[in-house]
Parts: C-alpha cells; structure tokens; sequence
C-alpha cells in the first residue's frame, strides 16, 4: 500500500523520547530530530505530515554545508530513504562533527 499524500508543511509541536538515545527532547514545531545523538524518526511523508507507514529509525550519515548552515543526511534503516535536515542551534557539536569526519 502507497504512502497517503499530503500538501506542504505541518507544524507540530510535540516533545518526544528519543528511541535511539532515550533522551527527552523538546519540540518546537520543527524539531525532526534528536539534539543530542542526531538520530530521527522515518514518520513524514511531507515535514509533519505524520504520514508515513514506515516508521524506521534514520541514522546521520553525513553532515554538510558550510559552518552556519549544516545539513544533516538522515538515511532509514527499515526502507533506506534518505533525507536531508537542517542541522540546529541546540544540535551536539561534537555529534556533528563526529559524523562529518565518518565517525557518527
């Protein structure tokens, strides 16, 4: 069965505990991954949509861009989609760099 369709972007302001790190994290509306271990969700069809019938974990394999605007690839474990986000302010430094050297 296909993926439900959506239009544009939803904004959704939901706290969640990451599954990959347990951390808490708390959402703002555009929250789409973990702050501390960079980890998301595979839960989107479009941002905050929640449409999505995969649900899988998507791991940070790369980190790019220049330094005030890095981008994180996010890539499902379960369907290998992959996706690029916007890294934050609140994002772990250390945790960006780790993966952009190829060691995330």
């Amino acid at each position: 069965m296909g993926e439900r369709v959506s239009r544009g972007f939803h904004r959704r302001i939901e706290d969640f505990v990451c599954q990959q790190c347990g951390q808490q994290v708390q959402g703002d509306g555009y929250t789409n991954h973990c702050p501390h271990c960079l980890w998301s969700r595979h839960v989107d069809v479009q941002p905050g949509d929640r449409l999505a019938n995969c649900g899988g974990m998507m791991q940070p394999v790369a980190v790019a861009g220049p330094p005030d605007n890095y981008r994180i690839l996010h890539r499902c474990l379960v369907c290998d989609l992959e996706k690029w986000n916007d890294a934050e302010p609140q994002d772990d430094f250390e945790q960006l760099l780790a993966i952009a050297q190829g060691q995330g």
